[in-house]
């Protein structure tokens, strides 16, 4: 019997080492008082897959991130979220993939985005930091910015208000409504991807919000 228990574990270890790993990393800044704020959109996404998948978050010893696995059928989705607040976002990336055996290519970034009204949504392979010092970070410590990164729509500052305040700040009541609808929208495209091709959710997460 022993034996038997020792051989089906064996073949469960082989079978999860030979599914495609996909790590999501959601950017935002630790502690209850950024939990609403428009920069916390990477975490609000993270969080909300887990929820619908029914994982608890652990601290990693020595760590400064929080992680989740997902193990689906098809595929194993490790979700994290880095403590290191907004500005140092990358430091935990090269610790994650040495963890997981994965690679950039296996990556990807969620964060918010200024230049896209709240609802809208928009992944790319590729870009610049353009100005959001959370990827910026990313770039920093991976040293390459060809990685893929999701942008959830956080709107524009209203006049006078600095870019600070506006991403700091938490949404108005009907900008919410739009903003919690993405990020529905967001984790299932992200879900997805296990199995459709990312071209093909690409697609369809841009088309949808041109």
């Amino acid at each position: 019997m022993k034996q038997k228990k020792m051989k089906n574990l064996k073949a469960l270890k082989k079978a999860l080492k030979n599914k495609p790993i996909i790590i999501i990393v959601g950017l935002g800044n630790p502690g209850v008082k950024y939990r609403k704020t428009r920069h916390n959109a990477g975490f609000a996404v993270i969080d909300y897959i887990a929820d619908i998948c029914n994982v608890n978050f652990k601290k990693n010893f020595l760590r400064p991130c929080l992680s989740a696995s997902v193990n689906t059928d098809s595929h194993i989705l490790h979700l994290v979220k880095p403590l290191t607040f907004m500005n140092r976002s990358g430091d935990v990336l090269d610790y994650v993939m040495r963890k997981t055996g994965a690679d950039v290519d296996d990556m990807i970034i969620i964060c918010d985005n200024m230049d896209l009204k709240p609802g809208m949504i928009r992944l790319k392979i590729k870009g610049s930091s353009a100005g959001h010092n959370g990827i910026k970070s990313v770039i920093d410590n991976l040293e390459r910015s060809d990685f893929k990164r999701m942008y959830i729509g956080v709107g524009r500052p209203a006049d006078g208000i600095s870019v600070v305040e506006h991403v700091l700040g938490e949404f108005e009541p009907e900008d919410e409504l739009k903003f919690k609808s993405s990020i529905g929208t967001a984790a299932q495209a992200l879900i997805d991807l296990g199995v459709k091709p990312l071209h093909l959710v690409m697609n369809e997460i841009n088309k949808k919000n041109n």
